[in-house]
């Protein structure tokens, strides 16, 4: 059985982890931002942990479709005080960045997981990571937030998927950083149609990656609504369903909106399988 290892916390991947979202950003696609309320931000990791999550994905920059880059400063005011309230908790936290100062800090501050949608590119980004002993999600994505949705194009986009996150993982563990540490994303909805992003979850189980585990994120999103034709408040139905058919596919963290909802159905599907 895989193991997870992110910073003192190790997961033995025997079952689903839930992976609740915290959004400390103002644009958030799904609505559910805290963006500068500390204190509604803490709340609603509090009530991500109390409904079962077991890790917390914190991100206070949006990176839907459209979204713009902030300022450095910008995203550790929305993130430091937040952070560094749920640290104290017994709950390995994820920061969900892509800039290298950001991860030192969260790092300094007591972050488990870094979260990153640009699977470490920046040389600078996989030093800080490669100088701790955090968990790593690397996530693919084609272009960047603000274009990524405009018209992405690929030959064969699970094999293009996997390569490019084989290559990361290459350079991951060229830079010493341990395989037990390393999830893989594939980031559905960044850079990909509803036909690629189907394509992708289709092959999950075929797809490997070094046998690394897979990280899914598709709670509330568009493919969701594509599939449904559900507006965001009308699609936590088609998140559960996709939740637990990415674990039937192999999935070993979900990272989603309703934790209490999505723990239900994999307590039902564990007993009734």
């Amino acid at each position: 059985m895989p193991i997870f290892a992110c910073g003192k916390y190790c997961f033995s991947l025997d079952r689903p982890l839930v992976m609740g979202i915290v959004n400390l950003t103002s644009d958030s696609f799904s609505g559910d931002g805290c963006a500068s309320d500390t204190a509604r931000g803490i709340e609603h990791a509090r009530q991500q942990l109390e409904a079962g999550a077991d890790i917390l994905d914190i991100g206070a920059e949006s990176t839907r479709p459209g979204a713009l880059p902030i300022p450095v400063d910008e995203e550790l005011r929305r993130l430091i005080p937040v952070l560094r309230e749920v640290s104290t908790w017994d709950v390995p936290v994820s920061v969900d960045t892509y800039k290298p100062v950001v991860m030192r800090e969260s790092l300094m501050l007591g972050a488990a997981m870094i979260n990153d949608i640009t699977a470490l590119s920046d040389p600078l980004a996989l030093d800080v990571v490669a100088h701790s002993d955090c968990g790593i999600c690397l996530m693919h994505m084609q272009g960047a937030p603000g274009t990524m949705q405009q018209a992405p194009i690929y030959g064969d986009v699970v094999t293009e998927v996997q390569h490019s996150l084989a290559r990361s993982v290459s350079t991951c563990l060229a830079a010493k950083v341990k395989s037990e540490r390393i999830v893989l994303d594939p980031g559905f909805g960044f850079g990909k149609t509803l036909a690629h992003n189907l394509a992708l979850f289709r092959a999950l189980t075929a797809m490997n990656v070094g046998d690394f585990p897979w990280l899914v994120g598709v709670s509330r999103k568009s493919m969701l609504g594509g599939i449904t034709g559900r507006a965001i408040e009308g699609r936590m139905p088609a998140s559960i369903a996709a939740a637990m058919l990415a674990v039937q596919k192999g999935a070993k963290i979900l990272r989603v909106h309703d934790v209490a909802a999505t723990r239900d159905a994999f307590a039902v599907m564990s007993a009734l399988q």
